[in-house]
C-alpha cells in the first residue's frame, strides 16, 4: 500500500479580531471567566466581504505552494467545513475554482470538528488507490456568522480561520500510520444549528428564536469531548504500535482548554507535548487542526520524521485520531 503523507501546508488567518474585553460589552461574562474557563483569549473575524471560500483558497494556495507544486498538479480539493459559502454548490468547486486547480476534482465534507480529520483519511485512501496523485485537503470556517452574539454559551468559543494540506505519496514507514474514526448520530442536538436545512425551513419564527444559530448543551458535550478524544488517542497509538514517549507533539482539535488538559490527563499524555493556540483564534471548528499543523511546522515544533497524534471530536458526535509520520 502506497504511503501518503503531508507534503506541505498553509494557514489564512482574518486580520480582526474580538478580544474577550470587548465581549463584556456584549454578554454578562468577564475576560477572566471566559479565560478560565476556555483557555481563549481572542478570537479573530472575518469582514463582511471576506468569504469562507477566500480564506481556504488562501490556505490552499500556500501549502500547494509549500509542496512544491502548481494547481494544476492537483487532483482532488476536499473542504471540511460547517459554514460553507452557500448551501450548494459546495465550497469546495468554488475554491477549486479560485486557485486555478483545473484538473481536480472537489467535494465538501461536514463533520464539524472532525471535518478536517475525516478529509485526510478520505484523501489518503484515494491517493493508496491511485485514484488520485496530489490532494488538498482543508478545514475551513466562517463561525462568526453562525453565532448568536446575545449568549454567552456560544459566542465566547468560536472564530474564524482556514488550514490546508497537500497530500501525496511519501517514503515508506512515513506519512500516516494509523487512522480511526467514529461517530454515534444519538447525540446529534446537543451540538447543532436547529435551523436552515429541509427539516426546518427559513421563516420568521426561526429568526427570532435564534435557530439558525449555533446551540449548544455544554455539560454534556464536555463530557462526551474528553471520553472520545482520549478513546480515540488510545485507539490510533494502539494501531501504529506507538506510546505516548514516540510522540512528539499531539494536536487536539482546539475545542477548550479544559476539555484539551482533561483528555491529556485521561491518556496521561504530558501537556508539554501538546500544541496549543487557542488562546489566540478559538474554536475555529474544521480550521482548527489544519491550523495547528501549519504552525507547528512553521515553528520548528514538529519536523521531518517525528510523529504527531491528532485528535478530534465534533458534532454529531463525530470524533476521531491519527498518528502521522512528517
Amino acid at each position: 500500500m502506497t504511503s501518503v503523507g503531508i507534503l506541505g501546508t498553509g494557514a489564512a488567518i482574518p486580520e480582526n479580531f474580538i478580544s474577550n474585553r470587548y465581549l463584556e460589552k456584549l454578554v454578562d461574562t468577564t475576560d477572566q471567566w471566559i479565560q478560565s474557563r476556555t483557555g481563549i483569549r481572542k478570537r479573530h473575524i472575518a469582514k463582511l466581504d471576506e468569504y469562507n471560500s477566500d480564506l481556504a483558497s488562501k490556505a490552499a494556495l500556500e501549502a500547494v505552494r509549500n509542496a512544491g507544486l502548481h494547481s494544476e498538479d492537483v487532483g482532488l480539493v476536499i473542504v471540511a467545513t460547517i459554514s460553507p459559502d452557500k448551501p450548494f454548490p459546495a465550497t469546495a468547486n468554488i475554491v477549486q475554482y479560485k486557485i486555478g486547480a483545473k484538473n481536480a476534482a472537489s467535494f465538501d465534507i461536514n463533520a464539524a470538528c472532525s471535518g478536517f480529520l475525516y478529509s485526510i483519511i478520505v484523501g489518503e485512501s484515494l491517493i493508496a488507490a491511485k485514484t488520485h496523485r496530489y490532494v488538498v485537503a482543508i478545514g475551513s470556517e466562517i463561525m462568526s456568522r453562525l453565532l448568536n452574539w446575545k449568549d454567552r454559551n456560544t459566542c465566547v468559543l468560536f472564530g474564524d480561520g482556514a488550514g490546508a494540506v497537500v497530500l501525496g505519496a511519501v517514503e515508506e514507514g512515513y506519512g500516516i500510520r494509523s487512522r480511526y474514526m467514529k461517530s454515534n448520530g444519538e447525540h446529534n442536538d446537543l451540538l447543532h444549528q436547529p435551523a436552515g436545512g429541509s427539516s426546518l425551513l427559513p421563516s420568521r419564527e426561526t429568526i427570532e428564536q435564534n435557530l439558525h444559530s449555533v446551540q449548544m448543551t455544554g455539560n454534556d458535550v464536555f463530557k462526551h469531548a474528553v471520553k472520545f478524544m482520549a478513546k480515540s488517542a488510545c485507539e490510533a497509538l494502539k494501531e501504529a504500535g506507538l506510546t505516548n514517549d514516540d510522540i512528539t507533539l499531539m494536536i487536539p482539535h482546539q475545542a477548550n482548554l479544559r476539555i484539551i488538559e482533561a483528555a491529556a490527563r485521561r491518556i496521561k499524555f504530558p501537556m508539554k507535548k501538546v500544541f496549543m493556540n487557542i488562546h489566540e483564534y478559538g474554536n475555529t471548528t474544521a480550521g482548527s487542526i489544519p491550523i495547528s499543523i501549519h504552525e507547528a511546522i512553521a515553528s520548528g515544533r514538529a519536523s521531518h520524521g517525528d510523529y504527531i497524534l491528532l485528535v478530534t471530536f465534533g458534532a454529531g458526535f463525530t470524533w476521531g485520531a491519527a498518528v502521522i509520520r512528517l
